[in-house]
């Protein structure tokens, strides 16, 4: 195999050095200016996961290429993981390689012409994080962005990976060039092909002119795959094929087409779990997962809520012209206790609409929707399960303190003007005087 290698690439007009061995490898490494290299996994002294390290060490700007038998695939994953460029499965046509290689020998250029970017450079494009969780991945993000290996973006619905992959598109060699995107959820099946690939004149009824697809388009640059889970499994093929050979045909067409594209994808599906019951491709799973990137929560990321509060109450206060100061104290401990299942999407539609319909410069729990109130109430009792009704107990007398405090104040604010006071609580001027009742806080006759 190695002879074989060694004289087609010898052909393709490279200088090629061969190694029986890793321990070789290093050897040769240390007195020659090697700009790739291509090793299998199972050698003999030093195997390709010693070399990876060794050379992810001591020559961390050559890119790795790993050879490896199906049944090694996972072991494949884990090298790319650790810093290897891309990897390669037996049996595999020699083109396949050629290209491999000349997709390393660019990012071998960009690695020379890019400096690491410093964390406090990274262009974050509206991610607003300080937890751990996030700062690995703005970690992350600072590594991968200046090179063109594949991208995967996990995550739930709303946690923002549309946001992550502009990020890591802004702070690429490629930030000057197109970024596109396509919702692959949103495009009907039949028409998927075309809108990656594009179709000639005449390649169906209704096609009066020749399109480009997405790839053409994002020739140079970046495009994201949003919900790829998505994807037909016939579509699947193609991609994958795209992806190794960065070559297709428009629909209807002949002539085969180049293209330059950084590929990111994203989707709230577990690829994985799809993969063991057949509705995505292995081979194409593991060809998107080079790079994984999971964004977790909200509810797992709660040292970020008061921070994203913040933010939307500015972004909203100039969008929407109103001049909410701040949010009390108890709003932002019944967020801290809110679940947020629509994540970040959820709490940024929640502030847009209490900063529309506030009564006053502050957000008060009377701004808050009685559902979220009562999902937190709910999330609490639950805890207690069955048969423990003191605390139970507890949870509906801490609740009834704070809606006592919020009347006291408001009356207190409003000269204990009742129907002022229900106005601004948003209760008719009767439910308060109960509210008044219960509490007793009416004034004696």
């Amino acid at each position: 195999m190695r002879l074989v290698l060694q004289a087609m690439l010898k052909k393709e007009g490279y200088e090629v050095a061969a190694a029986s061995d890793g321990l070789e490898a290093l050897e040769i490494l240390g007195g020659a200016d090697i700009d790739v290299v291509v090793t299998d996994l199972k050698m003999p002294r030093l195997d390709g996961m010693g070399l990876l390290g060794r050379m992810i060490r001591d020559y961390p700007s050559t890119p790795v290429i790993i050879i490896t038998a199906h049944g090694t695939v996972a072991t494949a994953v884990d090298a790319l993981k650790k810093g290897a460029l891309d990897y390669i499965s037996k049996p595999f046509e020699q083109d396949d390689l050629k290209n491999v290689i000349q997709k390393a020998i660019r990012t071998r250029r960009l690695n020379e012409d890019e400096t690491l970017l410093d964390p406090d450079d990274i262009d974050r494009y509206g991610i607003i994080g300080a937890g751990p969780g996030m700062t690995e991945i703005f970690q992350t993000i600072q590594r991968v962005a200046p090179t063109t290996t594949t991208v995967l973006i996990t995550g739930e619905t709303g946690t923002g990976k549309e946001l992550i992959a502009h990020a890591i598109h802004r702070n690429s060699p490629r930030k000057n060039n197109p970024f596109i995107k396509i919702n692959c959820a949103a495009i009907p099946e039949n028409l998927m092909e075309s809108e990656l690939f594009g179709y000639e004149k005449g390649a169906f009824t209704g096609a009066v002119a020749k399109k480009q697809g997405r790839f053409e388009l994002a020739h140079k640059g970046t495009l994201f795959l949003d919900e790829i889970g998505e994807l037909p499994k016939d579509m699947q093929v193609k991609l994958l094929r795209v992806i190794q050979e960065q070559l297709f045909e428009r629909v209807g067409g002949l002539q085969t087409i180049k293209v330059d594209v950084r590929l990111i994808t994203a989707t709230n599906r577990n690829l994985f779990q799809d993969v063991r019951d057949g509705l995505f491709r292995e081979d194409l799973f593991y060809r998107l997962n080079v790079i994984p990137i999971h964004l977790p929560p909200l509810r797992d990321r709660r040292e970020d809520i008061p921070a994203l509060t913040d933010y939307f109450i500015e972004k909203f206060n100039r969008k929407l012209e109103r001049t909410v100061a701040g949010i009390d104290d108890r709003v932002r401990a019944l967020f801290d206790r809110y679940e947020w299942p629509g994540n970040i999407r959820e709490l940024e539609n929640l502030v847009e609409r209490i900063i529309l319909l506030a009564r006053s410069d502050r957000i008060t729990l009377a701004d808050l929707p009685s559902e979220l109130k009562a999902a937190v109430e709910t999330d609490l009792s639950s805890l207690s399960g069955a048969g423990q009704k003191p605390f139970k107990d507890f949870v509906r007398t801490h609740m009834e303190d704070i809606e006592k405090k919020m009347i006291v104040d408001t009356l207190e604010e409003c000269g204990h003007n009742v129907t002022r006071a229900a106005q601004q609580l948003g209760l008719s001027r009767k439910g308060l005087q109960l509210k008044m009742m219960k509490y007793k806080l009416r004034k004696a006759d």
